[in-house]
């Protein structure tokens, strides 16, 4: 089984330069390890990190990013898409790939995040170590189980059924994505299962540089999941809604004493220009690129 890493990446060249050194102990090694990023500034470091790595530029945007990656390796049978900031267990594709090995029916495997900075002021990559250290010895992590969408932090794409099928990642979705995963995760639930392997460990370091601003991301925030929900490819608005208005009480409630490290007030004015666009009718997710 051909198991290639994929990693987009932008503005983070330190930190990807750590992510590529971790994988040099994978017990399964990638048989290609792939990144992709906007400019040669973005890269640098990283084939000294990972001797071998194949280095790609291309157009900015994760899903442009991601798909470009897919595309360079036509013969892989699977991607195994990192995020620049995601330190992996070192049996972490191994996992992978005993499962789907043996699990045909598979098309999309996540792996089980230890700590998630995205949720706070971010993790160090000392602290990732760490964790992941401290859980190297831990109890049977237990059965895969059945999961709505992949997480695009971690996240293993069976390339059979995209390839049969003409799916890839939604390149009208832009800049950070956003929801990128739950739209090819319910589009490729169609065609076979979605899980969470608990097998395969990592750390999520949520890095804050190299984001979307707040008024991109907060508008970003609303209208991807109501375009993905009305393509009507397995994801309901109602879930959609769920989602939108999750995230606008939280910038509402936290917009007067925001965290440091999160620009609550430019999310939420991205919220309001996002419903502004839309009761006029011309609401559209590629905006969010020009804010």
């Amino acid at each position: 089984m051909k198991i290639v890493v994929g990693i987009a990446t932008a503005g983070r060249a330190s930190v990807l330069a750590e992510t590529l050194h971790d994988l040099r102990y994978q017990t399964r090694q990638p048989d290609e390890v792939v990144v992709c990023a906007p400019s040669e500034e973005d890269i640098l470091g990283a084939a000294e990190a990972f001797p071998g790595v194949r280095l790609m530029t291309g157009p900015r945007g994760l899903t442009r990013q991601r798909n470009a990656i897919i595309a360079a390796v036509p013969d892989a049978e699977i991607v195994m898409f990192f995020d620049d900031d995601f330190l992996a267990d070192a049996h972490y594709l191994e996992a992978v790939e005993t499962h789907m090995e043996a699990n045909d029916r598979t098309v999309v495997v996540t792996g089980a995040v230890l700590a998630d900075g995205i949720k706070g002021p971010g993790l160090a990559v000392a602290e990732g170590r760490a964790i992941l250290a401290a859980c190297a010895q831990g109890n049977d992590p237990g059965a895969p189980e059945t999961v709505f969408t992949g997480y695009g932090c971690n996240m293993a794409l069976r390339l059979a059924p995209m390839r049969a099928f003409g799916l890839s990642f939604d390149e009208r979705l832009p800049l950070y994505g956003w929801q990128e995963d739950v739209d090819l995760s319910r589009r490729l639930a169609a065609y076979g299962e979605i899980l969470l392997l608990p097998g395969a460990r990592g750390v999520h370091l949520g890095v804050k540089r190299g984001r979307s601003s707040g008024i991109k991301l907060g508008y970003s925030q609303v209208a991807n999941p109501l375009y993905i929900a009305a393509k009507g490819e397995g994801y309901p608005r109602t879930r959609a809604w769920e989602h939108i208005i999750r995230n606008l009480l939280s910038n509402i409630a936290k917009a007067l004493h925001p965290e440091p490290y999160i620009d609550r007030r430019g999310r939420l004015v991205g919220n309001m220009l996002a419903f502004f666009d839309l009761v006029r009718g011309r609401m559209t997710p590629e905006r969010a690129a020009t804010l």
